[in-house]
């Protein structure tokens, strides 16, 4: 345990790395970047989603060999927000090309095939690989089966047969999960990004203060001071960790109030989003901080120059997003022994604050004891490091 003086001696390193850390522009730079950037993608993303909601609302759709059958034509003419037009001379090549997005072909056969009552083939084109315009061959899609589907229903009124009589089995899905549930399924990428925030924010000072100043010769006249290696230790490590709660704490409330402003409605999204969010991230968050600064710091101690720490937070970064990665291929559902795991109990206590999921408070201090425990014992492994004199002077 620090005492008084070792603690003065450590609040004034804090002081000396935080007032260090805002005017160098290296340092500033991650910090600036999650703040802003962070959420600026989130909304971009979500934007971006909801332009493709609206263009499958409202589509033209080109058409090949309008002439050979005008009823179904005039019927998808009359769909709400489709715009029907001549379709061009190659349509797998206007496709191909992005030209368009999709194309119905209707063979010369289609009337022939359909007044016989024979299956009528048409010819939906379209390029998978372009997400972006997905959305409107689905809806082609759709309606041709709707079409399908009605004309199949008159053609055996016409016979005297009951359409019931084609649907042998209907489906009354009951949905269990709640609209906040669903929503948070789509958003999932927003507990990462609040991670990534929190390796961000602190990493140059962590860096910086340790391996940065070890490259510089810097460290032998602080350590000359008469204060304890813990006190030192534990000033950079605070200044780390400080910074990176801040990080954290803006990104967490910009990104969520930042929410409010895009068009999830479109999207099908009911999300509701303030002050139980925000304070259920943070209290997931901060007790992280002390923890990804720790680790930083004592990775970073074991490098020899600057360059060579930065290297090691590059893989250091994929901590954040490793949960994130394995919940695409494996779906994550919350369960007890997950929240002492750092990183994936954080995530999994992320996710369930935006679906509002009951979650024990027990939870979140077992998750945030855990972190401040570990964060203890790897200040005490960095202060150990800092009396050896291969890591000190082992340039």
């Amino acid at each position: 345990m620090i005492g008084g003086t070792a603690l003065r001696q450590a609040l004034v390193v804090f002081r000396k790395e935080l007032k260090d850390s805002l005017r160098d522009r290296r340092a500033l730079f991650p910090i600036v970047f999650s703040i802003l950037v962070y959420p600026a993608l989130i909304s971009f993303m979500m934007n971006r989603v909801a332009a493709g909601e609206r263009a499958v609302e409202d589509i033209t759709l080109p058409v090949v060999g309008r002439a050979n059958a005008p009823a179904f034509v005039d019927w998808l003419g009359q769909q709400a927000g489709v715009h029907v037009v001549d379709g061009p001379t190659d349509p797998e090549a206007s496709v191909r090309q992005q030209k368009e997005s999709v194309v119905l072909v209707i063979p010369k056969d289609f009337a022939e095939h359909f007044r016989a009552s024979k299956p009528a083939t048409v010819k939906v084109v379209s390029d998978s690989s372009r997400t972006i315009e997905r959305g409107k061959a689905e809806r082609v899609r759709r309606l041709v089966g709707r079409y399908n589907a009605e004309i199949g229903s008159l053609r055996l009124i016409g016979r005297g047969i009951s359409p019931v009589v084609a649907s042998p089995l209907t489906v009354d899905e009951v949905e269990v999960s709640s609209a906040q549930q669903r929503a948070a399924t789509t958003l999932a990428f927003i507990p990462m990004m609040a991670l990534l925030a929190a390796f961000t924010g602190g990493m140059q000072v962590a860096t910086d203060s340790t391996a940065g100043e070890r490259e510089r010769g810097s460290l032998e006249p602080l350590l000359v001071n008469p204060a304890p290696r813990g006190a030192i230790v534990s000033g950079k490590w605070l200044a780390a960790a400080f910074l990176s709660a801040v990080t954290v704490s803006l990104t967490t409330i910009i990104t969520i109030e930042q929410l409010r402003f895009i068009p999830l409605s479109e999207l099908g999204l009911r999300f509701r989003f303030g002050a139980p969010q925000i304070v259920g991230m943070l209290a997931v968050l901060l007790p992280m901080c002390p923890l990804v600064a720790a680790v930083q710091a004592v990775i970073a101690t074991f490098a020899r120059s600057f360059k060579e720490a930065q290297s090691y937070m590059g893989f250091l970064m994929l901590l954040p997003m490793a949960p994130a990665i394995v919940g695409i291929v494996y779906p994550i559902s919350a369960q007890g022994w997950m929240y002492p795991v750092p990183m994936l109990g954080h995530y999994v206590l992320l996710s369930n604050v935006l679906a509002a999921r009951e979650t024990s408070t027990m939870a979140f201090v077992i998750c945030g004891g855990v972190s401040l425990a570990l964060t203890a014992l790897l200040v005490q492994a960095t202060a150990r490091l800092f009396r050896s004199e291969r890591i000190i002077f082992g340039r």
